[in-house]
């Protein structure tokens, strides 16, 4: 088979007959484990196939109609006729980061270098790192993402030939912020499966960005899979940025793995998107540990968003605080499943949970479901959930000060995100999403020409048209 999807109620079997045909190829340079993890996970995936509404977790999004397509699935890279260089750029203003690109899924050797390689850390694509760095793909890889419970995480676990792997040795501080770069460019549907692996050694430091975008408005299905290892007293600073055409699907499953005494903070800031599930797990393995877990979506028209959320309190003294916010609009709906377990052993543990959003339109919906699991008697962990519409209140102070309607409504909900976009802590960046979510609540940010930091787009102020002195 030549890895094209062709029968549309019938991908799964399609999926199970390109595993039969390719199988040695995709696993020509695995270790015994991590072949026995592949034939496992297409196992669980031909018991389980895709989730479907009729399972709790799903219950609020139907993959079906993405499903219905015709997809092409590339088992090689496709390069030809395509200027990585005019594709991968970032002129932001003073926002220098070390970009590592991905075009459809696959790693792009740009032949730059991290300045500190010659201190052992490694960014390489991942299909690199198996032959390079076998000890260190057979010590993390498919260990901390299960594939039991999850059958979109065993079908990449199954097909996953290439994404990014970084490495960062024990005491090490990453000057340079690495950005991840993920741009779907493909006039036929892709049905792409990348895999990326992060692992930090103890007392290292890394600020991470990773972006998905759409060059054109084709439709695809992403399915990315991501583990993250916080070895003790790392700290990793990790943005989640997405903003992709309306006819896509993209399910990003991340699993974090922090040691003792490791700090966590990742934000999740989705633009736009058809179809958008973030699944962040979080398990605190050491005494210790603390997880910031944040987010803010945007979202109008048909659009959908799923952010689940799993925190696992696995030892005593460990902290995690979560907070996502949305606003939807138009026909928009959106789901936030929020779930801490505290574990019989992990006392004096502080969790706290909450989900904020705002309904524009009353078309718009949202289901959302913080949920406590506690099986330890010395913590501290609350949770909530408020759904509503802007404030009346504020929205009738705003306009007897001489502001219109439409800026009033702007201004309320950019004052509501940006609890989350002031969290940024790289000053460039904040100040760059910062302007693109004004954009977006204007209308004014679609899906993006480049990379969602707009990379080609000249560089533009963006401001509310409000007189501040009348307020």
């Amino acid at each position: 088979m030549d890895g094209t999807i062709v029968a549309n109620y019938n991908i799964k079997d399609t999926l199970l007959g390109l595993w039969d045909d390719n199988s040695a190829r995709i696993c020509m340079n695995d270790s015994a484990r991590i072949k026995e993890l592949r034939k496992e996970s297409i196992r669980i995936f031909a018991q389980k196939g895709f989730p479907n509404t009729k399972q709790e977790k799903w219950r609020n999004t139907d993959l079906s109609k993405m499903l219905n397509h015709p997809y092409n699935f590339p088992l090689e890279p496709d390069l030809e006729n395509v200027d990585l260089n005019e594709v991968f750029r970032c002129d932001v203003p003073g926002f220098e980061t070390y970009m590592v690109a991905q075009y459809n899924g696959w790693f792009i050797d740009r032949g730059n270098q991290l300045k500190q390689a010659a201190e052992g850390v490694i960014v390489c694509s991942l299909a690199e790192a198996f032959v390079k760095y076998p000890r260190l793909i057979e010590d993390a890889f498919g260990k901390y993402a299960p594939v039991a419970d999850n059958s979109l995480t065993a079908l990449n676990t199954a097909f996953a030939r290439d994404g990014v792997f970084i490495y960062v040795p024990d005491n090490t501080d990453v000057a340079e912020t690495v950005q991840m770069v993920n741009l779907i460019n493909a006039t036929d549907g892709v049905f792409l499966q990348t895999r990326n692996l992060v692992v930090i050694g103890q007392n290292s430091v890394l600020r991470l960005v990773q972006c998905d975008d759409s060059i054109d408005d084709h439709i695809g299905f992403i399915n990315s899979v991501t583990e993250v290892v916080l070895a003790d007293n790392a700290r990793l600073d990790h943005y989640k940025l997405q903003n992709k055409n309306d006819r896509s699907a993209l399910i990003n499953n991340i699993y974090f793995h922090v040691g003792a005494g490791a700090n966590l903070s990742t934000n999740a800031i989705s633009l736009n998107g058809g179809l958008i599930r973030n699944e962040a797990n979080v398990t605190l393995n050491g005494r210790g540990g603390h997880a910031d877990i944040l987010g803010v979506y945007l979202m109008d028209r048909n659009q959908h968003i799923d952010n689940q959320v799993f925190v696992d309190h696995a030892q005593p003294d460990c902290t995690s605080n979560e907070l996502f916010k949305g606003i939807l609009d138009d026909h928009a709906s959106g789901v936030f499943n929020g779930h801490i377990l505290v574990r019989p052993d992990a006392q004096r543990t502080n969790a706290y949970q909450n989900n904020k959003n705002i309904l524009i339109s009353d078309k718009a919906v949202i289901d959302t479901k913080p949920f406590l699991e506690i099986y330890a008697d010395d913590v501290k962990c609350s949770h909530g959930a408020t759904v509503g519409q802007l404030d009346s209140e504020a929205m009738f102070y705003l306009r007897s000060r001489g502001i219109s309607m439409e800026n009033a409504r702007m201004l309320l909900m950019y004052a509501f995100a940006a609890e989350i976009v002031n969290k940024i802590s790289i000053p460039q960046l904040q100040l760059r999403i910062d302007d693109l979510v004004k954009k977006r609540l204007r209308g004014e940010l679609s899906v993006c020409d480049q990379c969602v930091l707009h990379c080609n787009a000249k560089e533009q102020k963006v401001a509310f048209e409000i007189d501040m002195s009348k307020i």
